[in-house]
């Protein structure tokens, strides 16, 4: 049971539900690109894909200076859920909204991304 609390908690905040639905719409996405389509700081950010982790909804690498993130696959058990989430924000106008940004967001160059986010300190 202490799994599942974890799963609902973790999906119940809009943040983290924006997130999964950005992943489940994009195979993967750095750390920055989801700062950028949330709109907070990047701490804040952190926080909230360290709750989706913790809960194993999300996996994350690292590549250098980046961090990426993914659905976690390793858990068929969750398909079903990430299925039903996909399904109900199908239609929703947020989740609409959010998926046309991330389009622009993937657009662009990941290191521009970031250095509109931190300015020069970024990839120097």
């Amino acid at each position: 049971m202490k799994e599942l609390v974890l799963v609902f908690k973790a999906l119940s905040d809009r943040n983290r539900l924006r997130i999964i639905s950005a992943l489940i719409d994009n195979k993967e996405l750095c750390a920055c690109q989801i700062t950028e389509l949330l709109k907070i700081s990047s701490a804040t950010s952190s926080r909230h894909l360290g709750v989706l982790i913790n809960a194993e909804l999300i996996t994350s690498r690292k590549d250098g200076r980046w961090v990426y993130y993914r659905i976690n696959g390793e858990h068929s058990s969750l398909d079903l859920i990430f299925q039903w989430i996909e399904r109900e924000l199908k239609e929703d106008n947020e989740a609409a909204i959010d998926r046309m940004t991330m389009a622009r967001i993937v657009d662009q160059d990941a290191v521009d991304v970031c250095r509109k986010q931190r300015g020069r300190k970024c990839c120097s």
